[in-house]
């Protein structure tokens, strides 16, 4: 995809959706890891339902100490690999309070240092929370990237460099978003929707179904 047909991509992304928002609900930088570490192979939907209880009684990483990991567990058992998901939100939280505070750090590094936190995470949370310029790489960003022809890598660490790349800078703080809500909505893995797709026209795709 060249440089102009990117920058028109991007254009109407924001024209469609100009302040995209994730769709986990959150109330702070912490629940928002929380919910994050939470939704690995899980749905949004799925955290949320989990989480609307559990975030009226936490809200910091002590709060969820004092919680107990019993009651985490019970709050989020509906959630797939909860047990070790639950174990690592506990210990993180843990790590947090004796090591930053209370607060979560604002590194990729530090981040990433934190118990069930990878890269994708972090960039999460380093995007969402902080609105740093960073891009985390899912199955739905994966597979837009290179259908649209954005990146033709097969990593999630190669897509995402390509993406830092070739990105305008001044839609890098959104672009996780609009990739992602395309690849979930509309680009999606079976029988794309390409009847409604708003950048059909800059698609070259083997998989985009022909419209007459």
């Amino acid at each position: 995809m060249s440089p102009q047909d990117i920058e028109t991509l991007f254009e109407r992304f924001e024209a469609a959706n100009p302040a995209p928002q994730s769709e986990l609900a959150y109330t702070n930088p912490y629940t928002l890891l929380v919910a994050v570490v939470l939704s690995a192979q899980a749905t949004d939907k799925g955290v949320n339902k989990a989480t609307k209880a559990l975030f009226e009684k936490v809200a910091t990483p002590q709060e969820m100490l004092d919680l107990g990991e019993d009651a985490l567990m019970d709050h989020i058992k509906t959630i797939g690999l909860y047990p070790t998901k639950g174990r690592n939100i506990m210990a993180l939280s843990r790590l947090l309070v004796e090591r930053f505070g209370g607060q979560v750090p604002q590194t990729r590094e530090a981040l990433m240092g934190l118990p069930g936190v990878g890269r994708k995470t972090a960039n999460v949370v380093l995007s969402v929370a902080f609105g740093q310029e960073a891009l985390a790489v899912d199955t739905h960003i994966l597979r837009v990237s290179r259908r649209l022809g954005l990146s033709g890598a097969t990593t999630p660490d190669g897509v995402e460099a390509d993406l830092m790349k070739v990105i305008p800078k001044r839609f890098l703080r959104d672009a996780h978003h609009w990739l992602i809500l395309h690849g979930r909505y509309t680009c999606v893995a079976r029988k794309p929707k390409c009847q409604s797709c708003p950048v059909y026209d800059l698609c070259a795709s083997t998989e985009k179904i022909l419209l007459p």
